[in-house]
């Protein structure tokens, strides 16, 4: 396939490949991008001045192009818009659409339509590639920064290269970096619909999606609820072991008092500390019969 015409240095074509389609509506030469040659909304192009059938997407592609679409949303940033099968305008004799263009939301300030889209993706079999590449080429002659193609067949993903006028196969294991997206976009979650799912979940999470974030509040405060709840009983629990131990050491005062049995600070201070309730109970029997509260302490006690 014949590469475009190279672009004269500082032409307004070739100025477009760095700004919005402010430039390219300015080019006496070329057409607003929203001037139709073919009737929106029906299975057409303008190619070449031919026109040219689209044919509804079989399954495998179907569902490419709406995890494509679904990707972009999560990972574009809020400034730009998704768009599917949106004619374009290229040039006097060109009306493409590609599947998945990726375009400034806000109105041209010029004309108060549509902005050019900077990103444009294709999804292709192997047969239908040559029919990309065109429309690859025509894009990118009037502005469009990046044309991908996603390869259903073969699991690949290419990037048009107007200066080889081919396509350049991208690393499946890599990102697309582009200053219209908010976060590198997986090439794999692409290629794979298994993966897409997740990296569209991760994207929001990382975006900070209002939903998730609400969720995640939800669940915090969930947790800490039941925290608190397990808390209060584990002390409520406690503090009736305690109360309970507490009560039983001061029946062992109370009982070497009624006896005369002199109790001084350090042992006084050992009986209330005690928390086993078996210890306490074999203390209380034996206050009864002991004559020092040493006694009490002795490993053998009275039998």
């Amino acid at each position: 396939m014949r590469s475009p015409d190279p672009v004269p240095p500082g032409s307004p074509a070739e100025v477009c490949l760095g700004m919005s389609s402010v430039v390219s509506h300015a080019a006496s030469r070329l057409p607003d991008i929203e001037d139709r040659l073919v009737e929106p909304e029906t299975r057409h192009e303008m190619l070449d001045g031919e026109l040219v059938y689209v044919s509804p997407a079989d399954r495998p592609h179907a569902r490419r192009h709406a995890k494509v679409i679904a990707l972009l949303e999560a990972h574009a940033l809020s400034e730009f818009a998704i768009g599917c099968d949106q004619l374009t305008r290229t040039s006097e004799i060109d009306d493409a659409a590609p599947d998945v263009s990726v375009y400034p939301d806000a109105d041209d300030p010029v004309t108060g339509g549509r902005q050019l889209e900077q990103l444009a993706f294709e999804i292709v079999s192997t047969e239908s590639l040559g029919h990309a590449a065109a429309k690859a080429a025509k894009l990118t002659a009037r502005g469009v920064r990046r044309v991908f193609a996603i390869d259903i067949e073969r699991s690949r993903a290419l990037e048009w290269s107007p200066e080889l006028g081919t396509w350049r196969r991208l690393d499946a294991a890599g990102q697309i970096e582009d200053a219209a997206l908010e976060l590198p976009l997986p090439i794999e979650a692409m290629l794979h619909a298994a993966r897409a799912d997740d990296e569209i979940a991760r994207a929001l999470v990382a975006r900070h999606n209002p939903v998730i974030e609400a969720v995640r509040a939800e669940d915090r405060a969930a947790a800490k609820a039941e925290g608190v709840q397990e808390g209060f009983l584990r002390g409520k629990t406690e503090g009736k072991a305690e109360g309970k131990a507490e009560g039983k050491a001061e029946a062992v005062l109370v009982v070497l008092a009624a006896r005369n049995v002199a109790v001084g600070d350090a042992e006084r201070g050992r009986i209330l500390s005690e928390q086993n309730p078996a210890q306490l109970d074999r203390w209380l029997a034996e206050a009864a019969f002991c004559e020092k509260v040493a006694e009490l302490f002795t490993t053998a006690g009275r039998p």
